[in-house]
């Protein structure tokens, strides 16, 4: 249908409309209070729109619409389907798929801490999400420091009498494995760690400082120096924190800036009146998107996968959906929300100091980006000069050969575009005609062989660089010359002492030791290396967990976690009874039977 007519077809109410383009992809992605009116001023104002507007209906070929009972299951659905399909035309969050969380295993019977990439509802408890996965590990490490946490993935049940391991032995883990601690206990140690993720240093020290003294009435001196140790740390935390309120309260603070087509929002944590911690986060925009819009889209983003959302959260400006967001914030929050612009006062002199603080880090962004990119430019028009270039190399593809004594031989290709490495163009390949023992020379004939009679890998590079010496050169080489494509250059670059050798010449070529050519090489040949190893190693990893229990009958993918799950290890599967195997979540007394006749006999 023309989209005239279907423009004619839309209804008054509210809902979430999609814009496509001529490939059929999603460009657009909005919220309604009156589809009819609101889809329809994108065509009728145009001419007289902002640029993003202009450019966006420029790319219109098509749309669709959802209608909902409220402006709130609008902003819902807007939200859920920007995260699905990430909308050019769409204020995002920059790499908002790898903000790492914190997870708290509240499900298991004694809870594990550790780093996870996606949040699902599975019972346990999230923190976060983060922007530096580095200072997650660091929390993580401090964490298991300052508490003895179980880091093993145990199914571990109450009164579980297993063999501890060494982290008990060395004071790092109560070891509920064994026995040595039992769920009450140990939860209450899980409670002081989201007291402590929560930021609510103070109140974990009454109670710790009480078991000091218990323990050391008891005469358990050891144990009495550990809490004594753990007050001693968070004394140490709480000292540098800063305090903005004398109240107790809790409280987001966020702060606001943009340059061209980039806007930073910085938050600041504020817990029981206590600055607690600071995120900022990047966002893509257009160069005239109104600030209030991006904000928007940043809460919209950002709050619903937050896991824990203040009774308040400050603002440097009003939003035009304020109190449609305010509506949704407290569904996901499950108490009333509010946002607010305070206009004097120490809350106003708050938003204003975290304002300046998104002023500085898009600064050093900015500044570190345009860094980057003239170190880019210089070391593209080096290798144009020292190889002898035509043009500057504006595609660089990088391959490497990855095997173990010639088992699972594997191969890399990866991509450079204008100096910067393009994850989606990396591509893997399995070496199937080198049978016979290693032999890079014929691996890597057979991937250039198959990258260069395959089109629809991308477009034929700028430069070719292989991994390796003149030898594993020649035979690239020489694939290159077969398939009629001696335009393309390929050079060689050996990892003994870097050196850099081009086809017809014994003599490596004379680049300046650390010169913005150089190390551009070196990176690209790294990163192949690196992607071809973590695809031998996945391979590798695959072929080491098919075990003995994948030939029983009966015994099928979920059956084996679980069985794992429940005993760790195979030999504790071969050594246990049928009865203990029969405890296992989804087994029976036949398949307890098999398995225990299988593995008893493949000894």
């Amino acid at each position: 249908m023309d989209i005239r007519e279907k423009l004619k077809l839309l209804p008054t109410k509210p809902g979430v409309y999609l814009m496509k383009d001529a490939a059929n992809e999603i460009i657009y992605v909005g919220k309604a209070v009156n589809l009819r009116n609101r889809v329809r001023s994108y065509f009728q104002s145009s001419k007289n729109g902002s640029p993003k507007v202009k450019a966006l209906v420029e790319h219109i070929a098509d749309f669709e619409y959802i209608v909902t009972d409220s402006e709130v299951e609008a902003l819902i659905l807007e939200s859920n389907l920007i995260k699905k399909h990430s909308p050019w035309y769409n204020v995002r969050l920059k790499d908002d798929k790898s903000y790492p969380y914190i997870k708290v295993t509240l499900n298991e019977y004694f809870p594990r801490v550790f780093m996870v990439r996606r949040k699902v509802q599975d019972g346990s408890r999230y923190f976060g999400p983060y922007t530096n996965a580095k200072a997650v590990k660091e929390t993580l490490l401090f964490l298991h420091k300052l508490f003895p946490l179980r880091t093993c993935k145990k199914d571990i049940r109450p009164g579980q009498q297993d063999r501890p391991c060494l982290n008990y032995h060395i004071g790092k883990c109560l070891a509920p494995c064994a026995g040595k601690v039992g769920v009450e206990e140990y939860r209450q140690m899980v409670d002081e760690v989201c007291l402590f993720l929560e930021g609510r240093h103070e109140r974990i020290i009454p109670d710790l400082e009480k078991r000091m003294g218990d323990a050391a009435a008891d005469l358990q001196f050891e144990k009495a120096a550990r809490y004594r140790d753990q007050i001693q740390s968070l004394n140490s935390i709480i000292e540098k924190q800063k305090v903005v309120s004398n109240r107790d309260e809790d409280y987001d603070v966020l702060g606001f800036h943009k340059e061209e087509g980039l806007a930073c929002v910085q938050v600041f944590f504020v817990r029981s009146g206590k600055v607690i911690g600071r995120h900022h986060f990047l966002l893509d925009c257009a160069v005239d998107e109104e600030e209030p819009e991006i904000l928007a889209a940043f809460i919209k983003q950002y709050y619903s996968e937050a896991s824990f959302i203040p009774k308040d959260i400050l603002l440097p400006f009003g939003l035009d959906d304020r109190d449609v967001l305010e509506e949704w914030l407290t569904q996901i929050g499950q108490r009333r929300i509010s946002l607010k612009i305070p206009q004097r006062g120490e809350k106003r002199r708050l938003v204003e100091m975290v304002n300046q603080n998104a002023e500085l880090v898009l600064g050093e962004y900015s500044a570190y980006q345009e860094r980057k990119k003239n170190e880019r430019a210089l070391a593209l028009s080096e290798l144009k000069d020292v190889l002898r270039l035509e043009n500057e190399p504006t595609r660089i593809e990088a391959y490497d050969i990855s095997n173990t004594q010639g088992n699972q031989i594997v191969a890399a290709m990866v991509v450079m575009i204008d100096g910067r490495p393009m994850n989606q163009f990396y591509r893997r390949f399995k070496i199937t005609s080198v049978t016979d023992g290693p032999d890079d020379y014929r691996s890597m004939q057979e991937v250039i062989r198959r990258r260069f009679s395959n089109e629809s890998l991308g477009d034929f590079p700028d430069l070719v660089v292989i991994d390796g010496g003149k030898g594993q050169l020649n035979a690239a080489v020489k694939e290159r010359d077969q398939l009629g494509l001696n335009s393309i250059p390929f050079i060689g670059l050996a990892e003994k002492n870097e050196e850099v050798f081009v086809e017809g010449d014994p003599n490596p070529v004379g680049f300046k030791e650390n010169s913005p050519g150089h190390l551009l090489l070196q990176h690209i040949r790294d990163e192949a290396h690196r992607f071809a190893l973590s695809y031998h190693r996945n391979l590798r990893q695959k072929a080491s967990r098919q075990s003995a229990l994948d030939s029983i009958d009966g015994v099928g993918p979920k059956r084996k976690r679980a069985l794992l799950r429940h005993f760790g290890t195979v030999q504790k599967i071969r050594e246990a009874t049928i009865e203990q195997l029969m405890e296992v979540e989804g087994m029976n007394k036949k398949v307890a039977q098999e398995v225990y006749q299988h593995l008893r006999t493949k000894k």
